[in-house]
């Protein structure tokens, strides 16, 4: 078997956790903390969390859309691939090496969604970008650290407390679309989506399309 090579590390603003990229033969890995954050084999969950928060939203004019989290451009190539020609599809990623490694080491995975003219790109907390942006979008995506129990940043976890589900009811239209990806599911984390008003719906949904580890995807409207 081929072994892993390290390409790049970086490290995390306002964490000082290293974050490692490595390659194996066709395969890409990214850990944090010494444990994997995402595989390139393994992107089903964040397929369908674009594929089913957009699919909601998709004929609507001018749709725009918000993604926390770049990864490896996967579910902003559902995103794309999901909306229409009009769209406006803005990314916020934290980290400015995934930016720079998704325009070179893993550019073709995804088919090079960040030089769509759709994408904008934010190297931005998602929390200041939504902040900024009241009643801005019909749909909004969070694929930050692994959920409402993080791995990476500390400071991701407010995206998951009332609060920061108040921040998001802001940043979205009326009837808009919270889509939200975990590695876990989370029972208090659905009880606060539906405390804040929101109709919610939980989905299972495996990592590799119809195998490999379950994840949890929350779609929740703004009412």
């Amino acid at each position: 078997m081929n072994p892993w090579v390290l390409l790049d590390t970086t490290e995390v603003p306002g964490d000082g956790a290293i974050m490692k990229l490595y390659q194996r033969a066709f395969e890409f890995s990214i850990s944090v903390k010494n444990e994997e954050l995402m595989n390139s084999r393994m992107h089903g969950s964040e397929d369908a969390l674009a594929e089913r928060a957009c699919g909601r939203v998709a004929n609507l004019a001018d749709t725009c859309v918000l993604i926390g989290g770049l990864g490896m451009g996967f579910t902003l190539r559902a995103a794309l691939d999901e909306l229409n020609k009009d769209a406006v599809v803005e990314v916020a990623e934290l980290v400015p090496a995934v930016v720079a490694w998704n325009r070179t080491h893993l550019a073709d995975l995804a088919k090079r969604p960040l030089e769509d003219p759709r994408t904008l790109v934010h190297e931005s907390d998602v929390a200041l970008v939504m902040k900024a942006a009241a009643g801005k979008y019909d749909a909004i995506m969070l694929d930050v650290d692994n959920g409402p129990d993080g791995l990476t940043h500390t400071g991701n976890d407010r995206l998951y407390t009332s609060g920061g589900i108040k921040a998001a009811q802001k940043a979205l239209k009326p009837g808009g679309i919270l889509g939200i990806w975990s590695a876990e599911p989370d029972r208090s984390f659905t009880k606060r989506l539906r405390g804040a008003g929101m109709k919610v719906e939980e989905v299972t949904v495996r990592a590799r399309k119809n195998k490999g580890r379950r994840h949890t995807i929350w779609l929740a409207e703004k009412t």
